[in-house]
């Protein structure tokens, strides 16, 4: 099969491992971005078009269908599902639709679906400037929630206890988001929406992290993890366990509030990557994005519940309903978690060999390059990387996993 993935701007090395992943699969994987490095893919099957405007893209990803004859196109990024699904309708290949990818990527949009679609979601208000962030905020009642429309990994969410945290939070959100990568990387020419900031209420349970597929009228809940952050006002969605700890009771309610939130943002076929927490005994729809989850939680699907969502993202891109089941956990517990540090400019990133060939180790990814810049809440979400580890119970996961990222060596100038 060959597959087009696309990245309107490529965001550095990070997808370049689940590219592997695809050829490992026996995918035969062209990457096409607008804006990127020379040295992310095999030079016979990668391409830069010069350009991320949207039309550049589709006459480049044109160009090479019509010598290639490409079975699907893809992509692991939140800034790219737009312009993939734009690529998709304009080559006849297989895809969600323009609407359904703006819908499920810009959060007032998803936030206005699901309220339609009678899909459990926390209240929001979409505010233009600090006076409507603080009459929404008094509504809902403190604690309340600030985030942007069209963010990502958490960049510039805040939990907010008080109305002068707010009208601090408002600012450093406001000015940060204007150039938040998630946004720049976006295709130029697409209309996605508002840009701007949403205040949620606070919802104050437990939540969870679902690999997902719908393919026609059916939701799938292929794997779920459990978040076991501990949180203050800002969210690094850092540490995370599986299989779930969820009875088979809050299983289908999370299914059925899933399924809900799906059909709302207009979805018939695609991989999902659900968020869903729970408010007095309730699970509540945060997002569901039409991509795979990052960091390492495409390996905990397959070893905590036998779910490939790579897998899945090749089948649904060339029209193939993948081989999937309905939430079926093994006993394999998992644990994975962000190497995170404080800010600066790295100068290097070791890993020495009791980490590289732990036994225990099934998932190492080191993002940061000599010479990146860290930043960290309020002013960015960046970190080193991610790591996960097998164990015998989840605190047996969980304590191998943070001896290993203890030991990750980074040195700042």
């Amino acid at each position: 099969m060959k597959l087009l993935a696309i990245e309107a701007t490529q965001n550095a090395y990070y997808y370049q491992s689940r590219y592997r992943q695809i050829t490992d699969f026996g995918g035969d994987l062209f990457v096409l971005n607008g804006v990127g490095t020379d040295d992310l893919w095999p030079a016979d099957h990668y391409r830069v078009a010069g350009s991320a405007h949207i039309d550049e893209l589709i006459r480049h990803a044109r160009a090479w269908h019509e010598q290639e004859h490409f079975d699907g196109v893809l992509t692991f990024s939140e800034s790219g599902v737009v312009a993939v699904a734009a690529v998709a309708a304009a080559l006849g290949l297989p895809g969600i639709g323009v609407e359904a990818a703006v819908t499920s990527r810009n959060k007032l949009l998803m936030r206005q679906a699901h309220e339609r679609g009678a899909a459990a979601h926390p209240a929001f208000r979409h505010v233009p400037d600090v006076d409507a962030a603080l009459r929404a905020a008094e509504e809902f009642g403190y604690p309340v929630i600030l985030k942007p429309t069209l963010g990502a990994a958490s960049n510039f969410v805040f939990r907010i206890d008080d109305a002068e945290q707010l009208r601090t939070r408002f600012a450093q959100a406001r000015e940060g988001i204007e150039g938040m990568s998630w946004y720049t990387m976006e295709a130029g020419g697409l209309d996605l929406g508002p840009h701007g900031l949403l205040v949620e209420s606070f919802l104050d349970g437990h939540e969870h992290l679902i690999e997902a597929l719908v393919w026609d009228d059916e939701v799938y809940l292929g794997s779920i993890v459990d978040r076991v952050t501990i949180e203050g006002d800002t969210f690094d969605d850092d540490v995370h366990h599986a299989p779930t700890a969820l009875t088979p009771q809050q299983v289908a309610d999370v299914h059925a509030v899933v399924a809900a939130g799906v059909r709302a943002q207009g979805l018939r076929r695609s991989a999902l990557h659900a968020e869903v927490r729970f408010h007095e005994g309730r699970p509540y729809l945060l997002e569901i994005a039409v991509r795979p989850g990052g960091g390492g939680l495409d390996h905990m699907a397959r070893l905590s519940a036998g779910y490939d969502p790579i897998r899945a993202v090749m089948d649904v891109a060339r029209g193939v309903k993948p081989d999937v089941r309905h939430f079926t956990p093994t006993d394999v517990h998992t644990a994975a978690m962000c190497i995170i540090s404080p800010a600066g400019t790295v100068e290097s990133v070791g890993v020495p060999p009791e980490v590289a060939e732990a036994p225990s180790l099934f998932y190492l990814k080191i993002m940061a390059r000599p010479g990146d810049v860290i930043r960290r809440p309020p002013h960015g979400n960046n970190i080193i990387g991610g790591i996960g580890a097998t164990g015998t119970s989840l605190d047996d996961a969980m304590k191998t996993a943070t001896d290993l990222a203890g030991k990750v060596e980074v040195q700042f100038l």
